[in-house]
Parts: C-alpha cells; sequence; structure tokens
C-alpha cells in the first residue's frame, strides 16, 4: 500500500458490521484532524437471538434417511445488508460532490463485502483501504493510525 495523502478534505470511513463513522480531515497530512461527519448504526444480535426455529429437514433420496438444512446465519446477513446501506451512503455522498477522495477502513470480510457492492463512482475515489477493525477506537487514535500507515 502506498503512502495515504491525508490532505484537507480527504474523507475517512470506518466500519464494522455494525457501525459506520463517516470522518473528514479539517487538518493536513502533517496534523490531521478527523471530524464526525455522520454515524450509522445497526442493530444486529447475534443469530442465535435472531433465529426462531430449528433448521428444516430433507430427504436425501428413496431412502427414509433424513439431513438437516445448514442454518440460516442472520447475524452474517445483517452485516451483509449493513454492506448495502453503507455503499448506497457513500454513492449518494460521491454522485451529489460532497467528497473527492475516500479512505475506507473495515475488518477485511466486510471491506471484501462493501468493495463488492461499491458503484464505480465511489470506487474510482477511493485513495486507500486498510483491513482492520477500528470502529470502537478513539478518532486520536484512528488519525495516528492514519499517519502511520
Amino acid at each position: 500500500m502506498s503512502k495515504i495523502n491525508l490532505k484537507h478534505g480527504l474523507w475517512v470511513m470506518v466500519a464494522d458490521g455494525e457501525k459506520a463513522l463517516f470522518l473528514k480531515n479539517e487538518g493536513d497530512g502533517l496534523f490531521p484532524n478527523l471530524r464526525l461527519v455522520q454515524e450509522m448504526k445497526q442493530d444486529n444480535p447475534a443469530t442465535r437471538e435472531q433465529g426462531s426455529d430449528s433448521p428444516g429437514r430433507h430427504n436425501d433420496g428413496p431412502s427414509a434417511h433424513r439431513s438437516a438444512g445448514e442454518d440460516t446465519d442472520w447475524h452474517r446477513l445483517g452485516k451483509e445488508r449493513f454492506a448495502d446501506e453503507i455503499a448506497d451512503r457513500l454513492y449518494k455522498l460521491a454522485h451529489h460532490g460532497i467528497f473527492d477522495e475516500i479512505v475506507l477502513i473495515a475488518p477485511p470480510l466486510m471491506l471484501g463485502t462493501m468493495r463488492k457492492k461499491l458503484h464505480k463512482e465511489v470506487s474510482d475515489k477511493v485513495q486507500a483501504e486498510i483491513s482492520k477493525t477500528l470502529t470502537n477506537h478513539a478518532v486520536i487514535d484512528i488519525e495516528t493510525m492514519l499517519q502511520a500507515a
């Protein structure tokens, strides 16, 4: 990964499966000053708290043997839906010219899911992607990590 240019006006999106922070650099590359512009949250309890039934069963053929179907991972599906919401929000912001460049920070699975859903107008503005979970870190810690990247 090349060095991140923390110029004035750069946007940084920090997300995981339940929370997304949209930050804007009000400082510069030498002295970044990230300010929270928007926060998105999703209530996504564990699958065991969302599922209401046991897995279904199906016949394996002409025999009397029956197999259990795989249980739906509601938590994972919730994270994928949230990635869709984030991608839609980024598209609206980019389409309205709100940001020229953005850095995406998310855990690897979330980053990969989001990358597939990003509109070309957004992906063309992505300056860097960082595979880390930083949503519960202080903004100053995110600034320090970006300077080191």
